[in-house]
Formats: C-alpha cells, sequence, structure tokens
C-alpha cells in the first residue's frame, strides 16, 4: 500500500467509507474532485477499478479524466457506463460512447454501450450486428443481437428478423459449453420457429 498505486486506492478507500458514516453527497463529491485532480491518471484507474461498481463515485472521478484528457477511450467508456447505471439516459451515455469510439475503434466496451442506448427497436438491433461484424467472437453482443432481432421480429411479424435470431441463437448454442445453456438455447429457437 506504500506504492503511489496503494496510496490512491487507500485514499479513496478512505473517502468512501466516510461516506458510507455521513451519507453527505456534497462530501463525497468535493473529496473526489480533490484527489481525482491530485491523483496522475493511471493511479486513480486502479483505484477506481477497486469501486468501479459504485457508479457515485466511479462517474466524478472518470469526469475529472475526461475533461483533462478528452480523448480517453477507457474513460469516457467508464464514465458512459457510471452515467448509465445513475440513469443519465441514451442521449448523454450514446454521445460518450461515440466519443470513445472516435477515440479507439478497437474498444469493445464503447461499441457495446454505443448499442445499448439505441432507443428504437430496429435500429438497436442494426447495432447489435455492427457489433457483431467488427468482433466476431463476441458472445454477449451475438446474445443481445439475437435478443433484440427477436423482439423485432415478433412484434413486428418479420421474418427477417426472426430468422436472424434462430440463426444467431443457433449460433450460440454451437459454442455453449454448458447443457443448462444449450437448453435455454433450445428452447427459445424452438419458440421462434413455433412463430414462424
Amino acid at each position: 500500500m506504500n506504492t503511489p498505486r496503494g496510496r490512491a486506492l487507500a485514499q479513496l478507500t478512505s473517502v468512501i467509507e466516510e461516506y458510507r458514516q455521513h451519507a453527505d453527497i456534497a462530501r463525497l463529491l468535493e473529496a473526489l474532485q480533490a484527489m481525482a485532480e491530485a491523483t496522475p491518471t493511471d493511479e486513480l484507474f486502479d483505484a477506481a477499478d477497486a469501486h468501479a461498481a459504485i457508479p457515485e463515485v466511479l462517474g466524478p472521478l472518470m469526469e475529472v479524466v475526461v475533461a483533462r484528457e478528452p480523448q480517453h477511450a477507457r474513460a469516457l467508456v467508464r464514465l458512459a457506463s457510471a452515467y448509465w447505471l445513475s440513469g443519465r439516459g441514451p442521449e448523454t451515455v450514446g454521445e460518450l460512447a461515440s466519443r470513445a469510439i472516435a477515440a479507439d475503434p478497437s474498444h469493445r466496451g464503447a461499441w457495446h454501450l454505443w448499442a445499448l442506448t439505441e432507443t428504437e427497436p430496429r435500429s438497436r438491433m442494426t447495432r447489435w450486428l455492427q457489433v457483431t461484424e467488427r468482433f466476431p467472437d463476441d458472445d454477449l453482443a451475438r446474445a443481445n443481437l439475437a435478443d433484440n432481432a427477436a423482439t423485432v421480429g415478433t412484434a413486428e411479424d418479420d421474418p427477417v428478423a426472426l430468422k436472424l435470431a434462430i440463426d444467431t441463437f443457433g449460433a450460440l448454442r454451437r459454442t455453449a459449453p454448458h447443457p443448462a445453456q444449450r437448453d435455454a438455447l433450445d428452447k427459445a429457437i424452438d419458440a421462434l420457429r413455433n412463430r414462424r
């Protein structure tokens, strides 16, 4: 804990513990701002990683990083995730995800957030298709594509979307490592085939 990274983590942990005792959000934000401004980005990420599940902590830390490094893709994605978890909405999160993609087109998390924030079902399906084309081995993206295609196919009685859902679930089924996953995928495929 005597390394700079260890000190940053200890400092952040102390700030969070104080917040948990007093529940004073203004004091938390002030302490996070001061800490983030005084801590180099790499050390800040290491500390933030340990508390990444707390959006009211992660968001303010990443706001400082994005302010000083506007093209930092990882910080943009972390900020977008924190905003999404705290209910900031698809427009704000989508804009951050798009900035992250522009900064680093290979950042998978940015693409996931970009697809997730599309509010129109058919367009969201199209975005997930784009993500799967860019990252063909991304099972999470393929599962989202299949789910969104199934939604569009059933809601709009669209045979092309239904076929896309069935084919994508089938591809996931072929690589599923666990029997329970294969069974669930078989049920989804059967249900969609019966819709056709």
